[in-house]
């Protein structure tokens, strides 16, 4: 391969890559004691689905919610490309971007007091199937979560 086709394949591949991020989307967030629902694809997880393919548990904890809320954030932030976009008393929005081609997934949680849980979603922006990423994520935080004893 030449210097010139080289120089030519840059801008593509540069815009290739900031294609996959997406559009972040407009209705995350708690309405009504919920978080969106999955869409019909299977690249999305959310503990407050009914369907099996998109199903996962919530996760525990004890104690206050601010406590677990700091606690979820030191979690997020000590994995790799994760960055909080938003977040409330009991709500926190997270994105995760893969290494590779920088795709984008939105992950939420939102704290529910009553029943001493956080209710987690985990989305891809783009693509029909994330090859079970979402539910990967969403385990290994809850791994990490339980290492804390939380």
């Amino acid at each position: 391969m030449n210097h010139l086709s080289i120089l030519l394949l840059i801008p593509v591949l540069s815009i290739f890559a900031i294609g996959c991020t997406g559009v972040r989307p407009s209705d995350l967030g708690v309405k009504e004691g919920r978080l969106a629902p999955c869409p019909a694809s299977p690249n999305c997880v959310s503990s407050q689905s009914r369907e099996k393919e998109h199903a996962i548990e919530p996760i525990l904890f004890t104690g206050e919610v601010a406590k677990a809320h700091e606690e979820l954030e030191r979690v997020i932030f000590g994995m790799k490309r994760s960055v909080i976009i938003a977040e409330t008393d009991n709500y926190i929005h997270a994105e995760f971007t893969s290494a590779l081609f920088r795709f984008v997934d939105d992950v939420e949680f939102w704290f529910d007091e009553k029943g001493s849980q956080i209710h987690v979603r985990s989305a891809s922006r783009l693509g029909y199937s994330d090859l079970g990423v979402n539910r990967k994520r969403v385990e290994s935080i809850r791994s990490l979560w339980n290492e804390r004893g939380k």
